[in-house]
């Protein structure tokens, strides 16, 4: 049986004009409140962090100069959306705002007491989101009197880059807030996509076995970093191999993630975290944003090279035999054929062995 919804009527997007907050400023943070900013939004940013939220202002004006400077955003566009930032240094600073996007720790307890003070400051028709990468929706949404008004709203690092957003629904979410999320992420120029609030939503939960069977090989010593790395670029097509997305996501908010889907799971010991990504975590050694991680980003620290085997001599196959045109064999005739490789369909059954 579903949850019982609010009465909200289906929305449009949250009109350009409307206040967002962003609460958290960091990397997330500071890339939502850059992507909103962009779009036409006032954008408020609050830290709990003395001055932190300023310094994400400066650093956001200075990568919206830097994209004017190579001509991905005009000098006019660049000034407007800095001119739209605005840090505050209390929750107070955000209660006018149609949004509110939390970017903070990834802790349940955490997120429930944020969203409990946005709840009492904020209007009833003020809409909250949630940037959690694993934590369920449902449960943050529990500690509020309204959890209707909540869903997750999931980007990916860097915000400002990647085109994919989550829209993620719990149990009490309003489909029409949900609604709403979708529309302005697509006003934004994001690639929204709705979700329900399983572990690891949709992205979190796919991209496990990609980090968690790489950091298995490493451990039981198959192959070095590096190696594993160029086998998933060059032979997979991935953009990045596990370990160097594992330094770019950070490895605090990796390894809490995995941690997350583990437990929601049961433990289950496919997600089971890692060691190596637990020693480093505890090290301090985050990945780019700390200089260190599987890799070393220090100045004058040089990158390890790949393994790479020596090119051997790869015999011509003879007539290859094909059996059964199903899609799977039709693709591979294809294949052999772009390669001038020589094949023929087999007749009857295909043999046993």
């Amino acid at each position: 049986m579903g949850a019982p919804q609010t009465s909200r009527a289906a929305l449009p997007p949250l009109p350009a004009t409307a206040r967002v907050g962003v609460v958290g400023t960091g990397a997330m943070g500071a890339g939502i409140a850059q992507v909103a900013a962009q779009a036409g939004h006032p954008v408020f940013l609050y830290d709990q962090q003395p001055g932190a939220a300023a310094r994400a202002v400066d650093g956001i004006r200075a990568q919206l100069a830097r994209l004017a400077d190579k001509g991905r955003l005009s000098p006019a566009q660049a000034e407007a959306a800095s001119a739209r930032l605005a840090p505050v240094d209390s929750l107070a600073g955000l209660a006018g705002a149609a949004l509110v996007v939390e970017a903070i720790v990834e802790n349940l307890e955490a997120k429930q007491a944020l969203f409990r003070q946005l709840e009492a400051l904020l209007a009833p028709d003020a809409l909250l989101g949630t940037n959690t990468s694993s934590i369920s929706v449902t449960a943050i949404g529990a500690a509020l009197q309204h959890p209707g008004r909540l869903a997750g709203l999931h980007f990916f690092n860097p915000a400002p880059l990647m085109a994919l957003v989550e829209v993620v629904s719990g149990l009490a979410t309003d489909p029409a807030v949900a609604h709403t999320l979708f529309a302005t992420a697509a006003a934004w120029g994001k690639t929204p996509v709705h979700a329900r609030s399983t572990p690891g939503f949709i992205v979190n939960r796919v991209a496990r076995p990609y980090y968690a069977e790489a950091l298995r090989i490493l451990q039981e010593g198959g192959a070095d970093c590096a190696t594993l790395d160029a086998l998933m670029r060059d032979a997979g097509g991935f953009r990045m191999g596990p370990f160097e997305l594992m330094d770019l996501i950070g490895h605090d908010v990796n390894f809490a993630v995995t941690r997350s889907v583990w437990s929601a799971f049961y433990h289950d010991p496919r997600f089971t975290p890692s060691l190596i990504q637990q020693e480093l975590v505890e090290a301090g050694f985050h990945g780019r944003k700390r200089g260190r991680g599987f890799y070393d980003y220090r100045d004058g620290a040089q990158r390890p090279a790949p393994a790479v085997m020596a090119d051997q001599p790869r015999p011509q196959p003879g007539c290859i035999v094909l059996w059964d045109a199903s899609d799977v064999a039709l693709a591979l005739a294809d294949r052999l054929h772009a390669r001038g490789v020589a094949y023929t369909w087999g007749e009857g059954p295909a043999p046993a062995d």
